[in-house]
C-alpha cells in the first residue's frame, strides 16, 4: 500500500476520543471560564432533577393531605426554582458560546497564520478553493464539538445518574423497564456514528471540491466570457453541488432513521411505564405524586439519551469536518529558519551559485549543477528555451524552494543560514503576471514598505512612470483599482508593481518577463521605469524578447536545467551558439511580422 494511503487510513482510524482533545486543547487559554460554565450548567441539571420531587409533594399535598398552604408554599418554592434554574442554565450557556467563538475566532488566526508560513510546494499541490474552504466551513465546524461535547456530555451523564438513582428510589420494579432499552441505543449510537462520521468527513471534502470549482472560474471570468463557457462553468459547479447534495442527502436520511427509531423506542417505553405504573397505584404500592414524578424522571431519561444520541452524531459531525483542519496544521512549513540563523544585514550584493541541483516532485533535475557568481551591481540576463530552468532559479535565490544540492551566496553568506524574513526584505520581484490586491492605487504601492510616506509613495510612483496616470483617475491615489488590478491596463499594473519595487528598496531585483505582454508604447515606459529601478542593484533578468537584454553586464545561457553558454550579447552573437540561434529566430520572426503589417 503507498505511504499516502497509508496516512489517509491511519488518520480516518483516529478514535474520536482522539480528535475531540485535540479540540478541547484549544480552549486551554480560557478553561477557567470553560470549567465555570460547564459547572453552571451541571448545576442548572441538578435543580431540574429537583422538579418533580417538588411536582409529587405537590400533588400529594392536594390529593391526600388537603393542606392549601401547603400547595402555595410548594407552588411558590417550585416557581424559585424554575427562576434559578434559569439563571443558571443562562450563565453556563452564555459562556460556553463565548468560550466556542473566541476559540474558533484564535483557530482562523492560527490556521492563516500558519498558511502564510508553509512553502510554494504545498500551494502547488493544493486548489485555493479547498484551502479556502478549510479555514471558513471546517473552522466553523470545530465549535459544535467544543461547545455541544463535553459540557453536554457532563450534564446528561449527571441527569442520566441522578434521574436514575430517584427512580430506583421512587420503584425499582418500574425501573427495570427502562433500562432494557439503554443497551440497544448504546449499540446503535456507537454504529450510527461511526457512519455519520465518514459522511461527514466526504461533506466537507465536496463542500471544498465545489468551492475550488468556484473559485477557478470567478477567478478567471474574463477567460469564461471570452470563451463563451458561462453554461459549461454553471454546469460544472452544478455538478459539484449535485454531488454534495446527495452525499448531504445520505447523512439526513442515515440521521434522521437513528433519531426516529431512538424516539420509538423510547415513547414505547414510556407506554409501557406508564401502564405498568398506574398498576402500581391501583395495588396502592405507589402513590399519584410518586407516577406522575417517575414519569418525569423517565422522559428526562429519554430526553438525555435522545439529547446524547443526537449529540454523539453532531460531534461526529464535527469530528470528521475538525480532522481536516488539524491535517493542515500538521503539514510543517518547508522553508524555516535553520537553528542560529542571523539576519542579512549590509547587504552588497554579491550572488554566487554553487553546483545548484534542484527538482520538483517527479524527481527530474530541472537545475543540474548551475554555477556562477553575479558582483554586486551587474544585470544578469538569463535566456533560453521554455522550460530552461530560468525561473526555477530566479525562486530559488529568495528561497521560495531550497536546492537538494548545492549552495546559494549573498555576500558569501550561504542563504540557508540566514532569516528567511530578512533575506526576502532585500529581494524584490517584478513577475509577467502582476498580482495587485483590490484596493486603493496607494493601498497597493505601500505594500513595498507599509510605514511609507506620503512623500515616499509620490517619489516611488514618479520614478515607475505612474503619477501621471494616477493623477488622472477618479481619486487619484485613493482610487479603487478592483480585483487584481481589473480597473487597469497592462501597463499600468507593471507601473504599480515597478512603484511598490521601488518604495521597498532592494538589494537584489529579479524580473521575470516583465514587460513580455506589453505594447509598444508601453513597453517604453515600464522599460525606462526599469531601469531606473535596476541602478545599483544586482539584478536578474529573464526575457524572451532577446532585444532587452542586449544590455545586461553578463548573459547566462540554460538549455535543460544547464548553462551552456556565457557572455555579453556580442560575444555570444559570435560564439555562433544556441543564443545566436535565438536571436537570428527572434529578428526573422520581426521581419516577417513587420512585412505581414505593410500589407495591411
Amino acid at each position: 500500500m503507498p505511504e499516502e494511503e497509508k496516512e489517509v487510513q491511519q488518520r480516518s482510524i483516529k478514535s474520536l476520543w482522539t480528535t475531540l482533545m485535540e479540540i478541547f486543547d484549544l480552549s486551554k487559554p480560557y478553561r477557567f471560564r470553560f470549567y465555570a460554565a460547564t459547572v453552571a450548567t451541571i448545576i442548572a441539571s441538578a435543580i431540574w432533577l429537583t422538579v418533580p420531587l417538588g411536582l409529587r409533594e405537590l400533588l400529594d399535598a392536594v390529593f391526600e393531605s388537603g393542606d392549601a398552604d401547603l400547595l402555595n408554599l410548594l407552588a411558590i418554592g417550585l416557581f424559585f426554582l424554575f427562576i434559578l434554574q434559569a439563571v443558571f442554565s443562562f450563565t453556563g450557556n452564555y459562556h460556553l458560546e463565548w468560550v466556542g467563538e473566541r476559540v474558533i475566532t484564535d483557530l482562523r488566526k492560527k490556521v492563516y497564520q500558519h498558511l502564510h508560513r508553509l512553502g510554494f510546494r504545498f500551494f502547488a499541490e493544493r486548489r485555493l478553493g479547498e484551502i479556502t474552504s478549510r479555514l471558513t466551513n471546517d473552522v466553523g465546524s470545530i465549535r459544535t464539538a467544543l461547545t455541544d461535547s463535553l459540557p453536554q456530555l457532563l450534564t446528561i451523564t449527571f441527569s442520566l445518574i441522578g434521574s436514575v438513582s430517584l427512580m430506583i428510589m421512587l420503584n425499582w420494579r418500574l425501573s427495570s423497564v427502562i433500562f432494557l432499552t439503554v443497551p440497544v441505543v448504546t449499540i446503535a449510537t456507537r454504529y450510527f456514528g461511526k457512519k455519520i462520521r465518514e459522511l461527514s468527513r466526504g461533506i466537507q471534502d465536496e463542500l471544498a471540491d465545489s468551492t475550488a470549482v468556484a473559485e477557478d472560474a470567478l477567478s478567471a471570468v474574463r477567460l469564461v466570457k471570452a470563451f463563451v463557457r458561462e453554461d459549461y462553468e454553471v454546469d460544472r459547479y452544478q455538478t459539484a453541488v449535485e454531488k454534495l447534495f446527495k452525499t448531504a442527502r445520505r447523512k439526513v436520511v442515515l440521521t434522521q432513521l437513528f433519531w426516529s427509531g431512538v424516539g420509538i423506542m423510547f415513547m414505547t417505553t414510556l407506554v409501557i411505564i406508564f401502564w405498568y405504573g398506574g398498576q402500581e397505584v391501583l395495588a396502592g404500592r405507589l402513590t399519584a405524586g410518586d407516577l406522575v414524578a417517575f414519569i418525569i424522571y423517565a422522559l428526562n431519561i429519554s430526553r438525555s439519551i435522545n439529547q446524547s444520541s443526537r449529540l454523539y452524531t453532531a460531534v461526529n459531525s464535527a469530528a470528521g469536518a475538525s480532522e481536516r483542519i488539524f491535517e493542515l496544521l500538521d503539514e510543517t512549513p518547508e522553508i524555516e529558519d535553520s537553528p542560529g540563523a542571523k539576519p542579512l544585514k549590509n547587504v552588497k550584493g554579491q550572488v554566487t551559485l554553487e553546483n545548484l541541483h534542484f527538482a520538483y516532485e517527479d524527481g527530474r533535475d530541472v537545475l543540474k549543477g548551475i554555477s556562477f557568481e553575479g558582483k554586486a551591481g551587474e544585470t544578469i540576463a538569463l535566456v533560453g528555451p521554455s522550460g530552461a530552468g530560468k525561473t526555477t532559479l530566479l525562486n530559488l535565490l529568495p528561497r521560495f524552494y531550497d536546492p537538494q544540492d548545492g549552495s546559494i551566496l549573498i555576500d558569501g553568506q550561504d542563504i540557508r543560514d540566514l532569516k528567511v524574513k530578512s533575506l526576502r526584505e532585500k529581494i524584490s520581484i517584478v513577475p509577467q503576471e502582476i498580482h495587485l490586491f483590490g484596493t486603493s492605487i496607494k493601498d497597493n504601492i505601500l505594500y513595498g514598505k507599509l510605514d511609507a510616506t506620503d512623500e515616499e509613495v509620490i517619489r516611488a510612483a514618479k520614478d515607475a512612470n505612474a503619477h501621471e496616470f494616477i493623477l488622472e483617475t477618479e481619486h487619484g491615489y485613493d482610487t479603487p483599482i478592483g480585483e487584481r488590478g481589473v480597473k487597469l491596463s497592462g501597463g499600468q499594473r507593471q507601473r504599480l508593481a515597478i512603484a511598490r519595487a521601488i518604495l521597498k528598496n532592494p538589494a537584489i531585483l529579479l524580473l521575470d518577463e516583465a514587460t513580455s505582454s506589453l505594447d509598444s508604447e508601453s513597453e517604453a515606459q515600464v522599460q525606462e521605469a526599469l531601469y531606473r529601478l535596476m541602478q545599483n542593484r544586482t539584478t536578474f533578468v529573464i526575457a524572451h524578447r532577446l532585444s532587452t537584454v542586449q544590455h545586461a553586464n553578463r548573459i547566462l545561457v540554460l538549455d535543460e536545467g544547464e548553462i551552456v553558454e556565457e557572455g555579453t550579447h556580442l560575444e555570444l552573437i559570435e560564439q555562433k551558439g544556441l543564443y545566436s540561434h535565438l536571436y537570428e529566430l527572434q529578428f526573422r520572426d520581426l521581419d516577417a511580422d513587420s512585412q505581414l503589417n505593410m500589407r495591411f
